[in-house]
């Protein structure tokens, strides 16, 4: 995993040694070292599939994270796990009250918008001072926020919250998108961010999910095309960031509606 795309999860994780896929046995053993979470344990899918139960009320009710074998998007989520385990326990906790209050057959929009945070979610930490970077980003303003500020970038230290943005980052192809989480911070916060970094994304996010509404702010999870963030692209000259059939232009609003 040499793509600086995973350069945090090869930090944390010797996927570099590994021959073979982890198995619920090793996954589980990180889960626990990273976590302190030592009731949760990750198990094979067909353990879901004898059980019968729905696959969130499953995790919600036996601490058993159900894992397909030898599966790049269940092995990413596992990491996830790993790494954001309050804020994954919060989903967890939010898909379950939506299906007790709605049922199986109606996904609502609260499980949509969790849908899409857990599969697509990138988390950007930003101070009051560092607003117009998501104003622009929120505006599709691509040049300004990637290319003319692409030194602001390190310090910035987006982190990929989605694990089917790692999953499809193993064969990367123009056109890949994920969606913008922008976490506000305080300049007494980014001391915080700067020092623990993961575990105080995990705690700001899991705290914000406690109130679903957050869920439902139209600026939030808004299109981040994925390899345009520098440094987690080759090429990323000016020209790259003209493709608009990647870096598209934000649509118009008109008064008959979307033009």
């Amino acid at each position: 995993m040499t793509n600086q795309l995973f350069s945090d999860l090869a930090s944390k994780f010797p996927l570099c040694e590994m021959t073979d896929f982890p198995d619920c046995r090793q996954l589980t053993l990180w889960l626990h070292q990273h976590t302190g979470l030592s009731d949760w344990c990750f198990v094979e899918q067909s353990l879901l599939e004898q059980d019968g139960r729905y696959y969130e009320d499953f995790i919600y009710e036996t601490r058993q994270i159900p894992l397909r074998e030898r599966n790049w998007h269940d092995l990413f989520g596992a990491l996830i796990w790993c790494i954001f385990p309050a804020t994954k326990r919060q989903i967890n906790a939010l898909h379950r009250a939506e299906l007790q209050a709605h049922g199986q057959k109606v996904r609502s929009k609260i499980r949509h918008k969790l849908t899409l945070l857990d599969e697509c979610g990138v988390l950007l930490c930003l101070t009051p001072q560092q607003a117009q970077l998501a104003s622009a980003l929120r505006a599709h303003q691509w040049q300004q926020a990637f290319y003319e500020h692409r030194g602001a970038w390190s310090q910035l230290k987006p982190l990929i919250f989605g694990h089917a943005n790692y999953e499809m980052a193993t064969r990367p192809f123009i056109g890949l998108t994920a969606k913008l989480w922008v976490l506000e911070i305080t300049a007494e916060q980014q001391q915080r961010f700067d020092t623990e970094r993961y575990s105080f994304v995990d705690e700001l996010l899991a705290k914000q999910l406690a109130n679903p509404d957050q869920l439902l702010n139209h600026q939030q999870l808004s299109p981040l095309p994925l390899l345009g963030v520098p440094g987690w692209f080759a090429g990323q000259d000016l020209a790259f960031y003209q493709n608009t059939s990647y870096f598209r232009p934000k649509r118009q609003q008109t008064e008959q509606g979307v033009s």
